[in-house]
This record gives C-alpha cells, sequence and structure tokens, in this order.
C-alpha cells in the first residue's frame, strides 16, 4: 500500500510537471506571437537607467497621457483620444515601467512617487520643461504624484477613474498574486497567464459595464498584456493600491495645481463617491482649484464612453493655465526674426 501511494505519487508530479513545462512553452509561444504581431511604434528614452517606450503625436503645449493597471499606452489610441488631442498638443502615452515595452527593475518598488520620479527625468530627456498630465485608474496616482512633487513641472492634472483613498480591495489578494517572489513567478510563466486569457472577456465586460465593451478596445491584444513581465507588475500595482493611496491621500492638501476629475456614477472597479468625488470635496475645502465631472451610466473606461468630454476637461485646464512660457518665448523670437528679416 505505501509503495503504491508513494507510486501513485511520483506519477502525480510528474504529470503536474510536464503540465508546467507544456503551459511554460505555450506562454512563451503566444508572447513572442503577440510581440511580433504588436512591435513597438513609439520611441525609446533611458531615464536613470531604465527604458522606456513612449508614443509621441502632435505639435503644441505638451500632454502627457498615464494609462492604468492591466494596459498600455495603445489603450488611448484605441479609444480615439490619441488622434483627437495630437491635433492641438504635443501628446506623449508612456507604457509607465514593465508596461508594454518599458522595462520595470525589480531593484525598485514602483509606487506612484518612484514612477513618477522617473517619468519626469524621461520627459526632461526629451525636452519637455512643462506639461498637463493626465491619468487613468492606477495612472492617476503617478498623475498626483507628479503634481506634488514638481508643481512648477506639472501645469494641470486630468484624472479620470481614480483611487485615491484608501478603502478595502478583495480583488488585491487574487490580481497580486503575479508579484509574490518565486510562486508567483512560476504562475505567471506557466497557468496564470492561460486563466488571465480565459477571464479576459469577463475581466473586458466588468471594466466596460454597464455599458458593452468598446469595439476599439478589442484592437487592444490581450497576450500583449498578459505576458509574464507585464502580469508581474499588475500584480505588483495591485498590492501597492491601499498603500499607495494611503500616502497620497495625506499629501493631498499640498496640491497646487489645477484639477479636471472625472468618474463614471456605474464604475464597478473604483466606487466614484469615496474616491472622485470625495477628492474633489476635500480639494474644493482647501480652496484648491478642482472641477468634477460624473459621466451618468459609465463604467471604470470612461475614455471609450465619453473621448469628447475628457477632451473639453484638458482643454479647460490649458485655458485656464495659459500657453507654457517657453511656447510664448519661442513664438516671440520667431515673430522678431521674421521682423528683422523684413517678413
Amino acid at each position: 500500500m505505501h509503495d503504491r501511494r508513494r507510486g501513485g505519487l511520483r506519477s502525480g508530479l510528474a504529470l503536474g510537471a510536464l503540465a508546467l513545462a507544456a503551459s511554460y512553452l505555450l506562454v512563451r509561444s503566444k508572447t513572442a506571437q503577440a510581440e511580433r504581431e504588436n512591435p513597438p511604434r513609439g520611441k525609446f528614452v533611458e531615464a536613470d537607467g531604465v527604458r522606456l517606450h513612449y508614443l509621441e503625436r502632435g505639435e503644441g503645449p505638451t500632454l502627457v497621457l498615464l494609462h492604468g493597471n492591466g494596459t498600455f499606452a495603445n489603450d488611448f489610441e484605441y479609444s480615439g483620444l490619441v488622434e483627437e488631442l495630437s491635433e492641438r498638443y504635443r501628446v506623449i502615452v508612456f507604457d509607465r515601467p514593465g508596461y508594454g515595452y518599458s522595462a520595470r527593475p525589480r531593484t525598485t518598488v514602483w509606487t506612484p512617487d518612484a514612477q513618477a520620479r522617473l517619468l519626469h527625468r524621461a520627459l526632461q530627456e526629451i525636452g519637455v520643461d512643462s506639461c498637463i498630465v493626465m491619468g487613468h485608474s492606477w495612472g492617476t496616482m503617478v498623475a498626483l504624484a507628479m503634481g506634488l512633487q514638481v508643481p512648477d513641472f506639472v501645469r494641470g492634472l486630468v484624472l479620470l477613474s481614480g483611487y485615491y483613498y484608501p478603502t478595502p480591495r478583495l480583488d488585491v489578494a487574487v490580481v497580486a498574486q503575479p508579484a509574490i517572489p518565486v510562486i508567483g513567478d512560476i504562475m505567471r510563466y506557466t497557468v496564470s497567464p492561460l486563466v488571465s486569457r480565459l477571464l479576459w472577456p469577463l475581466l473586458a465586460k466588468r471594466v466596460f459595464a454597464p455599458l458593452n465593451v468598446a469595439e476599439r478596445f478589442r484592437q487592444l491584444s490581450p497576450w500583449m498584456a498578459l505576458r509574464p513581465g507585464q502580469l508581474r507588475a499588475s500584480g505588483a500595482e495591485a498590492a501597492l493600491m491601499i498603500p499607495a493611496a494611503m500616502s497620497l491621500s495625506k499629501r493631498l492638501d499640498t496640491l497646487r495645481v489645477p484639477v479636471q476629475i472625472i468618474t463614471g456614477t456605474q464604475d464597478r472597479i473604483v466606487k466614484p463617491a469615496p474616491n472622485s468625488e470625495r477628492l474633489h470635496e476635500e480639494l474644493q475645502s482647501a480652496g484648491h482649484s478642482s472641477e468634477l465631472h460624473l459621466q451618468p451610466g459609465v463604467g471604470h473606461m470612461v475614455h471609450y464612453a465619453h473621448p469628447h468630454q475628457i477632451v473639453r476637461a484638458i482643454d479647460a485646464i490649458a485655458a485656464q493655465v495659459g500657453e507654457p512660457v517657453g511656447m510664448r518665448s519661442a513664438r516671440a523670437e520667431a515673430l522678431a526674426m521674421a521682423s528683422e528679416s523684413g517678413v
């Protein structure tokens, strides 16, 4: 009996090992295929030893877009925002660390503050001296951190569907698993991407609910979002949500830049009342410039539901803060040169 049990255990372990090996090969194949079909379409910049990928479109005052957890820079393209905004802004869309084609060294804990410092340095490297920053979901915390750290650099903030205060998150224990050392590493190269791919339609339905999943969102490659490296970034950021919000919320009274806040009233991922509505009330109570735009019947993906309203909010910030000093100086210099040449 004992020998039979031992033999059964060995057989089970062997089958488990084979299943993990088969999963690993399938995940590696799907990852390679996704990257062949979706090569980098932007530029790269290195800041503090970290290589970041970003898209750049248009001319005008600089506008920086920061995506949420689980997606990457192309999400803003698929929503139609980049196309519309690039008609009058220099739009820069980063793959945040660990997403898309940006690196995420494991030597750093990538809190919103750490990402804000890195992105500020990267923007300086590519010649940006001031910008408006828009963030979606987890990206709103990075945007807020930038506004708090470098208010003379960040001219205004547009915050979509953000999580700003430490409230209970039942999903953290599940979503954070790929970031667990060793076990998470094994899972994200084998089982986790396969299970997540099966659940992808349900996840997409949940973030868009109560609306239908936008057709343009279907352009986003699930396998690009479910590559092992990106799963680790997503898991780590899920684990950081509550402590990050706790840290930021304690400093919000020092925020000096104007803010436009947009959220869907039916957001099932981040409830609007304890987050966006509370942020607006507290900023106004502290005498800060804040406007709140509630989108009735809209869920978490507000940038797909009503992109034109988001464009209007960005335009409102741009009108409020005026033209960047650098652009005014450049225009004045150009006019002076034209005058001197008799044009």
